[in-house]
């Protein structure tokens, strides 16, 4: 047998992502070429390692036998080169994340300078919803959670990164508002929610409990992308983040609409397990992220304050 390290890169990525298509994405490459290196290795054996039901790729028994050997062969592959790195000097690991949605526009600015200045770290990070990142977090997968909700039941360590502010927004068509609404005008504007289990609808369902505000749903999409092409589109108001809305309220497709009681504050909590035996990468980056925090607050999140909208 002939297969190449590439080749078992490659087929684990088309296995997690049971598609040839979102492999290529992911691994850079066109889809013709990530169909030739798993034909390649198919070549190898004669029993096949996927197969294709309807339009769907799945991995056939045998495929997930030869996926566990695969991982702990480009782990072991992984862990020379870390090595190698180590004793040259380089703090050389891995640092995995699981970061909830709205969080991909917190946490690169916390990364950036970091991996930047240590080479010989490899960053994965999973950006999900709030129960895979918990789940991830609970099972020991991951390094560092990102979350705007802390866990229940979970003993973690957490390190506050910076507040998380959720206003009411509507379109650039929206009325002009002449004093904030009040929250008996909040029950009759139809709200857009994020799906269930999601941070951003804990936040918002938890400040109507305490302020005895029945909304009505107008419908329930699941990523804020979604929820902001709805309200941009004029299907109704929603609820979000500031942190995700920068570039619309810039361009005018999105504006704040003045509410009593708003923004409504929550916090983006960096978290791992209390239990857990740091890495040394894992253990370089708290210890960055602690002594940094301030800097890539002032660097990257100042123009928070700077919201004309917000005033």
């Amino acid at each position: 047998m002939h297969y190449t390290l590439h080749q078992l890169q490659v087929f684990l990525k088309v296995a997690q992502l049971k598609s040839i298509t979102k492999a290529s994405e992911e691994l850079n490459m066109t889809q013709p070429a990530v169909s030739i290196q798993l034909r390649n290795l198919q070549d190898q054996f004669d029993i096949p390692l996927t197969e294709v039901v309807g339009r769907q790729l799945y991995v056939t028994d045998f495929g997930k036998e030869i996926i566990e050997m695969a991982e702990r062969i480009v782990n072991e592959v992984h862990a020379i080169n870390y090595k190698t790195m180590a004793y040259k000097g380089h703090l050389a690991g891995r640092l995995i994340l699981s970061v909830v949605s709205t969080g991909k526009y917190v946490m690169p600015y916390f990364l950036s300078a970091f991996i930047k200045k240590n080479e010989g770290v490899d960053l994965i990070m999973d950006v999900t919803n709030k129960s895979r990142v918990i789940n991830s977090l609970h099972n020991n997968e991951v390094d560092f959670a990102l979350v705007s909700v802390l866990p229940e039941g979970l003993n973690v360590n957490d390190e506050i990164l910076l507040e998380n502010e959720l206003y009411l927004i509507g379109s650039r068509n929206e009325k002009k508002i002449t004093k904030p609404i009040t929250k008996s005008e909040i029950n009759e504007m139809p709200l857009i929610f994020r799906e269930e289990g999601s941070g951003t609808r804990f936040v918002m369902e938890q400040y109507f409990k305490k302020n005895n505000i029945h909304v009505r749903k107008k419908m329930e999409l699941t990523s804020n992308e979604a929820v902001k092409q709805a309200v941009i589109a004029g299907l109704g108001n929603s609820i979000m983040p500031l942190i995700g809305i920068r570039n619309e309220l810039s361009n005018g497709d999105l504006k704040i609409i003045p509410s009593v009681g708003f923004p409504i504050k929550s916090k983006w909590h960096l978290i791992w397990l209390k239990e857990k035996k740091l890495s040394p990468v894992a253990e370089a980056y708290i210890g960055y992220i602690r002594k940094n925090k301030d800097q890539v607050l002032n660097d990257h999140f100042s123009w928070i304050n700077k919201i004309p909208s917000k005033k």
